[in-house]
């Protein structure tokens, strides 16, 4: 019994924060990123939406847990930041307290991007310096839109205002229309554009 506790113990301790990856390195593959994460404030649900040119995206990309926020990382993903973040704001610490320590740990901060939303509705987010451009994030009530590589700045606004004028429509149609307005105000990246 002492062992599987003293086991369980040292997972749980090396689990406590995942490894974070440092910063890209030459030969990394480039990949045009846009997402939301967004919360109803009348039913509390919570959504992340996503779309990439990486293959399979949403596996690294989207996190969430009942009950306690979503998350939202990418540009050079540290896949770290969705259960650490999860864990920390579990722990109580806001969306940005939580984000806050885990940029200021990263060695790679000036290359990701990510996005915080706790239960309460709190949103922080964050754009490293380095993101390729077109990259920005706006935080409103209750989400943040956010995205790099896009061939335009329209991508953000256009997600954002329509995001909060389908205010009458449930969640995930909200996150759908706000995909669907970054596709049409061009998020794509201009490396894709060429392939296509």
């Amino acid at each position: 019994m002492k062992i599987r506790n003293a086991i369980l113990l040292l997972f749980l301790a090396s689990y406590a924060f995942l490894p974070a990856q440092t910063y890209p390195v030459a030969g990394d593959p480039l990949a045009h990123t846009f997402s939301i994460v967004a919360r109803d404030p009348v039913t509390g649900e919570m959504a992340v939406g996503v779309q990439s040119h990486w293959f399979s995206v949403g596996t690294i990309v989207s996190w969430g847990k009942s009950g306690v926020g979503v998350v939202a990382t990418q540009s050079f993903v540290d896949p770290a930041y969705g259960p650490n973040g999860l864990m920390l704001m579990a722990d109580g610490q806001s969306a940005e307290q939580a984000l806050q320590v885990l940029v200021a740990a990263d060695r790679g901060r000036d290359f990701r991007q990510v996005a915080f939303l706790d239960a309460r509705g709190n949103v922080s987010a964050y754009t490293g310096s380095k993101c390729i451009a077109s990259a920005s994030h706006l935080i409103g009530d209750n989400y943040s839109v956010q995205a790099n590589m896009m061939l335009n700045d329209d991508v953000i606004p256009a997600m954002s205002k329509a995001f909060t004028e389908n205010g009458d429509l449930p969640l995930a149609e909200r996150v759908v229309r706000a995909m669907q307005a970054a596709q049409d105000a061009g998020g794509i990246s201009a490396e894709s554009n060429r392939r296509h």
